[in-house]
């Protein structure tokens, strides 16, 4: 039984879900502050959405209770 590839979001996907520009994610990136990404061998770049997922959980701030 073949296994389910994982889902790959295009960067726009990424930004739009993020709310911020690219200029805004590619500087965060520099900062080593990003999500992990894919790049193709088409030169395109992805992000797994379980990378993404935990990326953002990761980001989190606890509120006080």
């Amino acid at each position: 039984m073949a296994t389910a590839r994982p889902t790959l979001l295009k960067l726009p996907e990424v930004l739009a879900e993020l709310g911020m520009s690219r200029a805004a994610f590619y500087r965060m990136r520099a900062r080593g502050h990003a999500p992990r990404l894919v790049k193709l061998p088409n030169g395109q770049i992805r992000c797994r959405r379980a990378d993404l997922d935990a990326w953002l959980e990761s980001n989190e701030i606890a509120q006080a209770a």
